[in-house]
């Protein structure tokens, strides 16, 4: 695999039961790439380490004023140098490969994997940790994937020099085949501290990482409410906190630099002082001397592989640790696509709530709980967090198709959505039949406003649609994004369009004209909106009132709120307070908290009752008006 064949087809099944063995598997992927920076490697580190051979050969030629043997040493040298020069040219270009292919595969992993979980990846891992992990944790795997061809060349290389220098003069060559391996293993005992250093540096860092996004996401709030020195104080206290604890694994880590740098020196001490009582001796030339000792010199480039891959191997343990555990999440519910690729249609029907949306039809669903109604929400789009029967949809399990089939079936839309950035144009520019346009889906959503706010903010756009979005919209209102999503949900038009609480931060002339406009552009097609909005409720064909995790009643809003007590606690947000205020007796029961005492005056239903039409009767004035 070359760069430039990026992204990969197909980045494969991960071994994610363990850091490890995830490390291993990628290295097992990427086989012929590191099969050529191990050749290369090889070249590169045999070419470096010929090179006091040939000195030594040299040396010896001069001093027996032999001119063939000379000539011959410096066509060795120039030899040697060729292959040096090829060999790191063509090494490096081989490890940058391996290091980009490798990172480029785990982040589409990992992308795949957000995909697949969707909004359940971040209830089972905070977004700090899924940034942390595919920005700098790929980086340090790919390193340590890409340095173990490195590090296998440059092990095998001192393997064959300090043979060579044994066979070649055996009194030194000892010398140095005993010290070289001491020099490998000594910092061994240091590694293990140096390791759990770094692993509390990235563990602050990754905590740092998520106040920081936090700290950004919720920014226009912080400010509304004076908090954001608050939070910036923590974010200050844990960057100082990372640099901290950076600071003492640097301080490891350049302790193990200065013994890679010190015991080599004391070697080359040791081979000096016995080559020369040797050369006082007779029993070495001089040559032989210069060949030695320059070998151990050279040898200190390749046993600092050594060093480097200890250091990358402590740094992408716990990324791919990290990694492994995102890559081994499943969804709750999932047969891996067990029936042929179909989009089925028909009704909607979840067993577990006994929740029906008629196909065709605009259904609102009011939940006393916000949470169940956006976990109810995510199930009912295939989502779901744990595990339970499949929701069906015309008969078919939504579980048991194929997950892109699951997927253009039923959307989704968050009661918070993420709006990426770039042009509007480019917002709207996703998978669709093709029977909404963007203008459509804009003024059914009652974007107007929005669309001159857009062109106001951005410099030389006078097409709407070339105006730019910043990050999930924060230039925007918490209504104006709202719009802006639904239109994005509009546009795709799916068989089925869930909607969890849309316009929550709309004002109500902007919500009763967004409700005409979402009927009459979805008509036909199912629609299931979560809400608790009147206005919204009024519009929809069929509302479904769930107490608990149950289907408690089906009908109508103003049927509803005249027969189901505890539905217009929901809607109309009655507190207990309030209901005890408007009487005891009808309070209890509006609240679901038991039938109407006969001792009550009949009076205080019906005026509790006449209050609630009231409201529908102003908010119908609204809907004129607007």
């Amino acid at each position: 695999m070359q760069i430039q064949d990026l992204p990969y087809p197909d980045p494969g099944v991960p071994d994610a039961r363990s850091g490890p063995r995830f490390l291993w598997w990628l290295f097992r992927n990427q086989l012929s790439g590191q099969l050529t920076s191990l050749a290369w490697g090889l070249l590169h580190f045999a070419s470096v380490a010929s090179l006091p051979f040939c000195v030594g050969v040299a040396v010896q030629a001069a001093v027996d004023r032999s001119g063939g043997r000379l000539a011959l040493a410096g066509g060795l040298m120039a030899l040697a140098c060729a292959g040096n020069a090829v060999g790191d040219t063509f090494l490096h270009r081989a490890a940058v490969t391996n290091w980009i292919t490798a990172a480029a595969r785990v982040q589409q992993l990992l992308a795949r994997k957000a995909a697949t979980l969707g909004s359940a990846l971040t209830r089972r891992v905070a977004a700090g940790e899924v940034v942390a992990v595919s920005t700098g944790d790929v980086e340090k795997i790919g390193w340590f994937v890409e340095a173990l061809s490195r590090f296998t060349a440059a092990a095998v290389t001192i393997v064959l020099v300090c043979v060579g220098l044994v066979l070649y003069q055996p009194a030194l060559g000892v010398v140095v085949a005993v010290g070289l391996p001491v020099l490998a293993i000594a910092v061994l005992p240091l590694l293990p501290r140096a390791t759990r250093r770094a692993d509390v540096q990235r563990e602050k860092a990754g905590r740092a990482t998520e106040l920081a996004s936090d700290t950004v996401a919720g920014l226009r709030v912080l400010r509304g409410i004076g908090g954001e020195e608050l939070f910036l104080d923590r974010y200050r206290r844990a960057s100082q906190e990372v640099r901290h604890a950076a600071v003492r694994s640097a301080r490891m880590w350049s302790l193990i630099a200065a013994i890679q740098v010190v015991l080599p020196g004391l070697l080359l001490i040791t081979v000096v002082c016995y080559g020369v009582h040797l050369a006082r001796q007779g029993r070495i030339g001089v040559g032989e001397l210069v060949t030695v000792y320059s070998s151990v010199m050279v040898l200190t480039y390749p046993l600092r592989h050594f060093e480097e891959i200890a250091m990358a191997y402590s740094f992408s343990r716990p990324s791919a640790k990290r990694a492994a555990g995102v890559l081994s999440l499943e969804r709750a519910t999932d047969t891996a696509g067990s029936r042929a690729a179909e989009t089925p249609a028909g009704d909607l029907y979840d067993p577990a709530t006994g929740l029906l949306a008629p196909a065709g039809r605009l259904t609102a669903v009011v939940c006393g709980d916000p949470d169940a109604a956006g976990r109810l929400a995510e199930r009912l789009g295939g989502h779901a967090a744990q595990q339970g029967t499949s929701v069906l949809l015309g008969g078919v399990p939504l579980d048991e198709l194929p997950l892109d089939c699951a997927r253009s079936a039923v959307l989704v839309q968050d009661k918070d959505p993420v709006l990426l950035s770039g042009t509007l144009r480019e917002l709207l520019d996703v998978p669709a039949s093709g029977a909404v346009g963007p203008h459509e889906a804009l003024d059914a959503a009652q974007c107007g406003d929005v669309l001159a706010a857009l062109v106001q903010g951005s410099l030389g756009a006078e097409d709407p649609m070339d105006a730019r979005i910043t990050e999930r919209g924060r230039s925007l209102s918490g209504g104006q994004r709202q719009r802006l999503a639904l239109a994005r949900s509009l546009i795709t038009d799916p068989e089925v369009l869930v909607l969890d609480e849309p316009t929550s931060a709309v004002d109500s002339h902007t919500e009763a004209r967004i409700a005409e406009g979402v009927r009459a552009l979805r008509e036909g097609r199912t629609t299931v909106v979560f809400t608790s909005s009147p206005l919204l409720l009024d519009r929809a064909d069929r509302v479904v009132f769930l107490h608990g995790d149950t289907v408690a009643a089906v009908g109508g809003h103003r049927e509803l709120v005249r027969t189901e007590p505890r539905y217009r606690a929901v809607v109309t947000r009655e507190t207990e307070e309030e209901a005890l205020a408007a009487g005891a007796p009808y309070g209890d029961r509006a609240l679901g908290k038991g039938p109407l005492d006969e001792g009550a005056p009949e009076r205080d239903g019906v005026l509790r009752e006449n209050d609630v039409l009231d409201r529908l009767e102003e908010l119908e004035e609204i809907e004129e008006t607007a």
